[in-house]
């Protein structure tokens, strides 16, 4: 990719490819309504006024290895796989089948399938050169059985040609969309919001050093633009305020913290509001939790990398073949349903959650590529919330490839 392959870029530079390549003729046009937004916003910017805001704020520092290697230490097991029993029922695999795990994490699901299931071959699939490490060390303990793949989504269809995979081959796809817990828990990647570390949120890690973190976009755009992916990404309906705070309080000093930027968003809020918000479970929800999200998934450009892993899916899986989808916030799980119906995910009208038309049209879910396996969406069982909770919004959607 060209743009990867470029020299040391500033801020400024590195953003204004940034929102090109995600425009770009590879990503679907679903969000090219919000990007267009981020543009325009970007148009106006001020390169005189907020240049030593830039200078000062590429990026959110050098990383404390010794601040992350303690706080992955002394963490319990890296990665719970969400819904694990349910993903193993409805992917029903058999012995000597191919597997697709196309997010790998910490392994949990693909060591469960290894475990369950005789002469299984899994493909494991990370974009997450930490996650990739992992499963090489199990490609050793499972010799010949697990194939570790670093990859974007969007890159996907190509690596597989290259590792002469062919189209049509793969006999069941497992899809954890979302931040994994081994991400969160290492403060030096700077996705958590109750840990302090560096605001980085790439999930890519170093693989790509000059794309753009969380503190470029927190210290680089606008005040539009921030409001613009705040709402877009993070459906933050105090996204004007929380742009404005940021605004003002980078002003003072460049936000490079995951610490200071909850603090910054906690302070345009009374005090009594901070912990207003409840989760699922009805605990307190910092009221940063949103922003945090906008940021992690402009960052990451996830939703165009999904709509890039569910047509590669698609490619990949045999007519019969199996597809488990899990989402973890609205914006995921409206697009899956969408793509698992055959819709148009150019229609940016899909993604509102006013749009009944479409689910009255549609009841059995299903479309010309894909066979719900289950009419409803499937979420977890009270007893795995509570064993654990970071699973608490996750919602899989299983089909059959026809």
């Amino acid at each position: 990719m060209p743009l990867l392959e470029a020299g040391l870029l500033s801020a400024t530079t590195i953003i204004i490819k940034t929102m090109i390549f995600h425009m770009s003729v590879r990503c679907s046009p679903i969000l090219r309504k919000t990007n267009l937004a981020v543009w325009r916003a970007w148009r106006s910017w001020n390169l005189s006024q907020h240049s030593s805001t830039v200078h000062a704020s590429s990026g959110p520092g050098p990383v404390d290895k010794s601040e992350e290697q303690s706080s992955v230490s002394t963490e319990k097991p890296p990665h719970t796989p969400v819904m694990l029993k349910e993903v193993l029922h409805y992917l029903d695999i058999q012995p000597g089948q191919v597997v697709l795990d196309m997010t790998f994490g910490g392994g949990g699901h693909t060591k469960a399938i290894l475990n369950m299931v005789p002469e299984v071959t899994v493909l494991a699939l990370d974009r997450d050169p930490t996650a990739i490490s992992l499963a090489e060390q199990l490609a050793k303990e499972h010799f010949g059985r697990v194939k570790p793949l670093l990859s974007r989504f969007s890159e996907l269809e190509a690596l597989m040609s290259n590792v002469n995979i062919k189209p049509g081959s793969i006999d069941a796809v497992l899809l954890d969309a979302g931040c994994s817990s081994m991400q969160m828990d290492q403060a030096g990647r700077g996705f958590s919001l109750s840990k302090d570390g560096p605001l980085d949120m790439r999930m890519d890690g170093e693989r790509y050093p000059d794309m753009p973190c969380a503190a470029d976009v927190v210290n680089t755009l606008d005040q539009q633009a921030l409001a613009s992916i705040l709402l877009a990404y993070g459906e933050e309906r105090q996204a004007r305020k929380i742009a404005s705070a940021i605004v003002e309080a980078r002003r003072v000093s460049p936000i490079t913290r995951t610490q200071q930027l909850a603090s910054v968003v906690a302070g345009s809020f009374p005090a009594a509001v901070i912990y207003a918000r409840k989760d699922r479970l009805n605990r307190p929800a910092h009221v940063a939790t949103k922003t945090f999200q906008a940021l992690r998934v402009f960052v990451n450009d996830e939703l165009n990398e999904l709509i890039a892993g569910l047509r590669a899916a698609q490619a990949a899986l045999r007519p019969g073949g199996r597809l488990c989808v899990i989402t973890f916030h609205s914006l995921e799980d409206r697009l899956v349903k969408h793509f698992l119906q055959g819709d148009d995910l150019s229609n940016l009208d899909h993604f509102s959650s006013r749009n009944h038309a479409t689910r009255k049209e549609k009841k059995d879910g299903g479309s010309g590529y894909w066979l719900p396996l289950r009419r409803k969406v499937i979420t977890p069982e009270k007893g795995d919330v509570k064993e654990n909770p970071r699973g608490r919004s996750a919602k899989l959607r299983a089909v059959l490839r026809r």
